[in-house]
C-alpha cells in the first residue's frame, strides 16, 4: 500500500480549513465533556505548555536550516 508513502506540499493557505476543522472538532469535543475535563485542566495545560514550546523550538529551527 503506497497511499502512506505518496510526498505532498502543501501551502499555509491550504491548512486553513482542516485547521478550523480540528479546532471545531476540539470545541465540541470540550464543551460536551465539560465535566469531565476540568478536573483535568492542569494536566491539560501542562501538556499544551510542553507542546507548544516544543512546536515552536522545531518550527524556528526549521526556519533557521532552511536559510543555509
Amino acid at each position: 500500500m503506497d497511499f502512506f508513502n505518496i510526498k505532498t506540499s502543501w501551502s499555509n493557505a491550504e491548512f486553513i480549513p482542516l485547521k478550523l476543522c480540528i479546532a471545531a472538532a476540539y470545541i465540541l469535543v470540550g464543551s460536551y465533556f465539560h465535566d469531565f475535563f476540568q478536573d483535568y485542566y492542569l494536566l491539560l495545560f501542562i501538556l499544551f505548555s510542553i507542546t507548544v514550546s516544543w512546536s515552536v523550538y522545531l518550527w524556528i529551527t526549521k526556519m533557521k536550516n532552511s536559510r543555509s
